[in-house]
């Protein structure tokens, strides 16, 4: 039976595992592990894998290394600094990853009534355990309701000015490339949560989700598959950005709204 991604009782199944990471990843993922005991020491409560290397679907050359790291207390700029020159040694060594994402929170928030159901459903159900203590055991479990769409991609129409601010002030090809691609992948994860509580299920592969998502929007189904296709394989296109800037965008927050709601507003800060 098609479980989706989901439990016999319809909750979500934490996705991914350290048995899943590929012999090409397992040097970058110890050096991970040994290289944030060291940057961050006493601070770090714990650090956990996401995305392609712990789901056993990366490609060497290709994918990125992403990393949600919690400490004991809010990061302060110094622990933001340790965390950009971590993310970019890491790059240089290890030539089988194209980049490094890093998530820095402290556990507080991670397990805070306002995150429960945007990071601290990320940490329980799309995190891996890497170091330190789970604090997923300390987070419920979580169906793929209308809810959990709003709370995780309901602020789309609060990102777009900050897009485009991001893109009017690019002007190399690597900028937009990497530009593409985070916009290419939140569109596409937006637009299959979108639909998630529909379908009833959970799915975080991109090709897949673009193919969920058209089967209950045929007029915009081309779009997300190009962007799915963008996403893994990033382009230097600048007229990609704009386009998913100019009409894709608008159309999926203003869509968005209308079937989940907006998220709920945080803090400044």
């Amino acid at each position: 039976m098609d479980l989706r991604g989901l439990d016999a009782d319809g909750y979500f199944e934490r996705e991914g595992s350290l048995g899943r990471v590929q012999p090409a990843f397992a040097e970058v993922v110890t050096a991970a592990r040994g290289r944030l005991v060291e940057a961050y020491g006493n601070r770090l409560h714990s650090a956990y894998l996401y995305g392609s290397v712990p789901r056993g679907t990366a490609r060497a050359g290709r994918s990125d290394l992403d990393l949600l790291i919690a400490l004991h207390r809010e990061p302060g700029e110094e622990d933001r600094d340790t965390a950009d020159v971590l993310g970019r040694g890491l790059d240089q060594d290890f030539r089988q990853i194209d980049g490094v994402g890093i998530l820095l929170y402290g556990k507080d928030r991670l397990l805070s009534e306002q995150e429960r159901y945007d990071l601290g459903w990320f940490l329980a159900c799309l995190c891996t355990p890497l170091l330190g203590s789970d604090l997923a055991e300390h987070l419920p479990r979580y169906r793929p309701d209308s809810l959990l769409a709003r709370e995780t991609n309901g602020d789309l129409a609060a990102l777009l000015p900050r897009w485009r601010a991001r893109f009017e002030a690019a002007s190399e090809p690597a900028e937009f490339r990497r530009m593409n691609r985070f916009f290419s992948r939140h569109l596409v994860r937006t637009a299959f949560t979108l639909v998630m509580p529909e379908w009833g299920g959970w799915t975080s592969d991109l090709a897949e989700s673009a193919e969920v998502f058209g089967r209950y929007y045929p007029q915009r189904a081309a779009q997300v598959r190009e962007a799915a296709v963008v996403a893994l394989s990033p382009v230097e296109d600048p007229a990609v950005a704009r386009r998913y800037l100019d009409d894709l965008g608008p159309w999926l927050a203003s869509e968005y709204a209308a079937r989940h709601g907006t998220k709920t507003p945080r803090p400044e800060g």
